[in-house]
């Protein structure tokens, strides 16, 4: 069996995820590491803010993904995170101390904030459409006052596209005709992966900059190529840059995963979405989410799959 740990982006977030942490040794150093922020995350107006989703995110996977390895012994092969949740894939990998990312994603957030501080800005997951077709109506309806692109490629017929919401309003009412199945609104406050965010990526990598990276344990996939990335902790620093103005592909990386012996995905708190996407790409696979089952039924799934 070789496991990859799946941590959630912005969207998975809900309040109260803080307080179910696991009641383990390793949840409570994480919480010691977090504590100049965690009183503040865990609340419904701290979530409205972009960087305080994204910290909560970092705590909360960080903190089971401890769990499940160091006090339950969990050996993880690899980790992955959709956008915001790469950070939290970078600490298990070792590049990053949680500090550290703590520290990056603050800048994070209060730049993505600051990018979409004029205007009007959302995100939406097209359901029932390939990349190519939702690039189509893209083409059809973005313009230089109201932008819209491809922000994430979540599976061959699930696309988030980002902009205005004078677009993604025009582009809501011309789907349906071009056979989308639906359009749903995300629960975010910017939008992301996409020019708008070229700012956001400097910022990013002047953090970046100023942590000193540890050396890699474990494989990590990269939002932007949806490639494997081992032993390279720079490479893992600079995708952690770059992702915030490129879409994440992460069609690719589950894709990805089976090619390269991954057999199990574990889902880190908050949610179930990247857990299902990957049930839907390889059934076969064992998928989990931790929130779906606990910690206790997750193990004993992975340790005794079905048939």
């Amino acid at each position: 069996m070789s496991v990859a740990l799946l941590f959630p982006g912005q969207g998975a977030q809900h309040p109260g995820m803080l307080r179910r942490l696991p009641s383990s040794p390793a949840a409570a150093r994480t919480r010691d590491e977090a504590l100049p922020v965690l009183s503040t995350l865990d609340t419904a107006a701290a979530l409205r803010s972009t960087t305080g989703t994204q910290l909560a995110l970092l705590v909360a996977g960080v903190a089971t993904a401890r769990a499940l390895v160091d006090d339950h012994g969990l050996r993880v092969d690899a980790v992955a995170g959709h956008s915001a949740g790469a950070f939290g894939a970078a600490v298990l990998a070792g590049v990053l101390d949680l500090p550290g990312a703590l520290r990056v994603l603050q800048v994070r957030g209060a730049a993505m904030e600051r990018a979409c501080a004029r205007g009007s800005w959302a995100m939406a997951a097209v359901r029932g459409l390939g990349r190519v077709a939702v690039q189509h109506l893209i083409d059809d309806v973005s313009t230089r006052d109201d932008p819209l692109w491809v922000a994430n490629v979540n599976a061959a017929d699930q696309i988030v596209v980002a902009g205005t919401r004078a677009a993604l309003g025009t582009l809501r009412r011309r789907a349906p005709e071009a056979g989308a199945r639906d359009l749903t609104d995300l629960a975010v406050t910017v939008a992301s992966h996409g020019p708008l965010q070229a700012g956001t990526a400097h910022a990013v990598a002047e953090a970046l900059a100023r942590e000193t990276p540890g050396e890699q344990r474990r494989a990590y996939f990269a939002n932007t190529t949806g490639r494997r990335v081992a032993h390279a902790p720079d490479a893992v620093l600079d995708d952690l840059a770059q992702a915030v103005q490129h879409p994440v592909r992460w069609h690719d990386i589950v894709r990805l995963m089976p090619e390269l012996g991954i057999t199990t995905t574990v889902q880190v708190p908050p949610g179930h979405v990247l857990s299902a996407l990957a049930t839907r790409e390889h059934p076969r696979s064992i998928s989990v989410a931790v929130d779906d089952l606990g910690i206790p039924a997750t193990l004993h799934r992975l340790r005794h799959p079905p048939g």
